[in-house]
C-alpha cells in the first residue's frame, strides 16, 4: 500500500502544494519581520490593544518557547505568543499577534466553526491514532471490518481539517480588520501583513487537500468509491 503507485500519484499535488506553502511560510516571515511597525508596537502590545478594541478583558498574554508556536488556548482564555513575536515590532509579529486575537474574539463571540473544530479536537485525535494501525491490518489481511474502521477513523481526522479551514480564514480576516481600526497599522502595512496571513493559511489548504486525497485513496483501494478492484 505505501508503495502504491496511484497514492503517490494522488498524494504528490498535495505534498508539492505543503512545500510551496512552507516556502512561502518563511519567505514572507523573513521578508516582514525586517521591517518595523512605523507606529513601534510590538507583537504583545498590539493582541492587547486589539483585545480592549474589542472589549474583551478576561484573556491574558503569555510568551510561549520556540519558534512560532503561537496559538490561543480557549480553555484556559489564554494568548500564547512566540518570544519573538512577543517583543518584536515587526510587521511580522504584529500581524502573527493579531490573527491569534482573532481566534479570541471568536471565542469570546461564540463563532460556531471554532466550536466546532474545539469539540472536535478529542475526537480527531482518536481518529487519527486509530486510523492507520486499522488501515494497515486491513490491507496487509485483507480484512473489510478493519479498512471499513480504519476509513470512520480517518474520516474524524479530515472533518477537522476542513472544519479548520473557515476558522484560520476568518481569525485573519478579523486580525486584518483590527489592526487599522485600532490605530496598529496603516494602509500599507496592513498589505504586507495580508501577504503572511494568506501564505500562513496555505499551509492549512494543504493539509486538508492532503487529508481529503488520503481519504479518496483509502476509498478507491477499498472498493467503495469506483467498484472492486
Amino acid at each position: 500500500m505505501f508503495i502504491d503507485p496511484l497514492y503517490i500519484i494522488m498524494i504528490l499535488p498535495a505534498f508539492a502544494l505543503s512545500i510551496y506553502a512552507q516556502i512561502k511560510v518563511k519567505a514572507s516571515y523573513s521578508k516582514y519581520s525586517k521591517i518595523p511597525t512605523s507606529s513601534g508596537i510590538s507583537g504583545a502590545k498590539a493582541a492587547r490593544m486589539i483585545l480592549n478594541a474589542e472589549g474583551i478583558t478576561d484573556v491574558g498574554i503569555e510568551i510561549s518557547r520556540g519558534f512560532l508556536t503561537d496559538h490561543y488556548d480557549p480553555r484556559v482564555k489564554v494568548l500564547r505568543l512566540s518570544e519573538r513575536v512577543y517583543m518584536d515590532k515587526s510587521l511580522a509579529s504584529v500581524g502573527i499577534a493579531a490573527h491569534e486575537v482573532g481566534h479570541a474574539i471568536q471565542h469570546a463571540r461564540g463563532y460556531l466553526p471554532l466550536m466546532a473544530r474545539s469539540a472536535l479536537v478529542p475526537i480527531s485525535m482518536l481518529g487519527s491514532n486509530l486510523a492507520w494501525p486499522l488501515l494497515i491490518i486491513g490491507f496487509i489481511f485483507m480484512s473489510k471490518t478493519f479498512i471499513t474502521a480504519g476509513i470512520l477513523f480517518f474520516s474524524l481526522a479530515v472533518l477537522f481539517q476542513i472544519v479548520t479551514l473557515p476558522v484560520e480564514f476568518n481569525a485573519s480576516f478579523r486580525a486584518l480588520k483590527a489592526l487599522p481600526a485600532a490605530g496598529i497599522l496603516s494602509g500599507e502595512e496592513v498589505t504586507g501583513v495580508r501577504h503572511i496571513l494568506s501564505s500562513a493559511a496555505m499551509t492549512y489548504v494543504a493539509a486538508a487537500a492532503t487529508a481529503l486525497l488520503q481519504l479518496l485513496y483509502f476509498l478507491l483501494r477499498a472498493g467503495i468509491l469506483g467498484g472492486d478492484e
